[in-house]
């Protein structure tokens, strides 16, 4: 009766998790024939018009950008704290961003946090309230984070550049060096177990690749001491909402790997 329950529970889980990310439908894939009924289930199949399915192929293994080191033992001298990198920051001017900004937006959530989110930049709302993910993006992924059973002041949450480009535009290279070696100092002092690197820039400037977000998202991997997932960016999700079951999976393969630790 327990094994049922637990089971209800998960199931129930699932659905609510579903339900957050907006995804409002599911394949549900056949159950597997048995040795002697699996003549009779293909050729049901065919009467009704089904198209065949392709073979299953194996997903090649993660890459690994970095060796093992962490970067948290390559930084000398005593853990900062996320204070004392917010004043070094200062009224900072080491970019061109920094003539159009109304605020510094460097970071917000838990100094103890297990969970860290990295996105790209600013926007509109966050430039103008001095805080990350507040727009309709930020909603979305509270959204996500409760889906996970957590909340927002359970995590912690930035961005790679700290202040917002005109219009939004990409990221430029320069910008970034200005503003990385600050976001490096803010995973070194938080020491997460699991980074979220939400969308292109956010997974392509922390793993120093070109891989596209599409090949990245989907797996772990080993990023200088803690695990890295990479995932579409929330503000995609609002444009492309038939992507968000695959945020769905990747948020819950984050979840439960921090409920593995727990254990």
């Amino acid at each position: 009766m327990s094994s049922k329950k637990t089971l209800g529970k998960e199931i129930l889980e699932h659905l609510e998790l579903y339900k957050h990310l907006g995804v409002r439908w599911v394949n549900v894939p056949p159950a597997a024939p048995g040795p002697k009924s699996r003549g009779t289930a293909k050729t049901a199949a065919v009467a009704a018009g089904a198209a065949p399915q392709p073979a299953k192929t194996t997903s090649p293994p993660a890459r690994q950008f970095f060796d093992h080191r962490t970067m948290f033992d390559e930084l000398p001298g005593p853990r900062e704290t996320l204070q004392e990198i917010r004043t070094d920051l200062g009224d900072c001017r080491r970019c061109k961003l920094a003539p159009l900004r109304q605020h510094i937006v460097f970071g917000s959530g838990s100094p103890q946090a297990e969970l860290m989110f990295v996105g790209e930049a600013p926007g509109a709302d966050e430039d103008e309230q001095g805080l990350p993910f507040v727009g309709r993006a930020g909603q979305l992924l509270t959204k996500i984070i409760e889906a996970i059973d957590m909340k927002r002041e359970d995590v912690y949450i930035c961005n790679i550049l700290k202040c917002r480009p005109p219009e939004n535009r990409n990221p430029e290279s320069d910008e970034i060096a200005a503003c990385e070696p600050f976001l490096i100092r803010q995973i070194a002092a938080l020491k997460p177990k699991v980074i979220c690197a939400l969308g292109t820039f956010g997974a392509q400037t922390l793993l120093r690749t070109k891989e596209p977000i599409s090949r990245l998202r989907g797996h772990f991997i080993e990023y200088r001491g803690a695990k890295l997932m990479a995932t579409f960016h929330p503000a995609y999700l609002l444009r492309n909402p038939n992507e968000k079951r695959k945020v769905w999976e990747d948020v819950q393969k984050m979840r439960d790997y921090l409920r593995s630790l727990r254990a």
